[in-house]
C-alpha cells in the first residue's frame, strides 16, 4: 500500500535537497536524479510509490518544489539544497523589492549580519509579503523583511529566479534590509 502524497513530497524534499545518500541515490552536479532510480531506491528503503504518484505530487504541489526534466526522465528539487549543486540558473534583474520571512527570534541577528544562507546554498526571497509571512510562520512568530533588491542589484549582487518563482541570492547585507512587520503587527487578518 502506498503512503500519502504529503509523505511522498516530504521524502522527496529530504532526498533531493539534503540526503540523497540516505537511499544510495546520486545527484548530478545540477541536482538531477533519474526518476526511475529514485522510485526504485525509495521503494527498497521502505518509502513506496510509483511514477504516477510521483508525478501527481510534482503536478499538484502548491509550492512547485520539484522540477522534472523536459524529457521526463529526471527530477530535481527546484531550490533549497543543502548538498552542493549548481542549478545552472542565469542571473536575472530582480524586481525593485523582495521579501524574506523569518521568526522574530532571529531579527536582531539578521539586522547585524544580514541574511545568510545558513544550511542552504543561497538565501530565499519571495515576491510578495504573504508568501514571506507563511515561510516565517514555519519557524515561529513571523517577521517580514523588505529587501531593496534594486539597490543590491545595482551594487553588483546577483539574483536568480527558480522554476517555481523563488528568488535566490548568495547573501543580503544588512544595509539592504528594511524591517517590515511581524504577524502581530498585522492583526488577526494580516492587514
Amino acid at each position: 500500500m502506498s503512503i500519502d502524497r504529503t509523505q511522498i513530497s516530504k521524502f522527496m524534499s529530504f532526498v533531493l535537497r539534503h540526503k540523497p545518500d540516505a537511499i544510495g541515490l546520486a545527484l548530478d552536479s545540477q541536482g538531477w536524479a533519474s526518476i526511475e532510480e529514485l522510485i526504485d531506491k525509495a521503494n527498497v528503503a521502505g518509502t513506496k510509490f510509483d511514477r504516477a504518484e510521483l508525478l501527481h505530487v510534482v503536478e499538484t504541489s502548491d509550492k512547485m518544489r520539484f522540477s522534472p526534466s523536459a524529457d521526463g526522465l529526471r527530477i530535481r528539487a527546484a531550490q533549497g539544497h543543502s548538498v552542493s549543486v549548481e542549478l545552472g540558473l542565469s542571473p536575472k534583474e530582480p524586481p525593485p523589492v523582495l521579501y524574506h520571512g523569518t521568526a522574530t527570534r532571529f531579527v536582531e541577528a539578521i539586522l547585524e549580519q544580514g541574511l545568510r544562507p545558513q544550511a542552504r546554498q543561497q538565501v530565499h526571497l519571495s515576491l510578495d509579503e504573504e508568501t514571506a509571512r507563511r515561510v516565517g510562520e514555519r519557524h515561529g512568530k513571523s517577521h517580514i523583511f523588505k529587501i531593496d533588491a534594486h539597490a543590491m542589484h545595482a551594487g553588483g549582487l546577483k539574483f536568480y529566479l527558480t522554476d517555481n518563482g523563488v528568488w535566490l541570492t548568495d547573501r543580503v547585507p544588512p544595509e539592504f534590509l528594511v524591517r517590515s512587520s511581524t504577524a502581530a503587527d498585522q492583526g488577526p487578518q494580516g492587514g
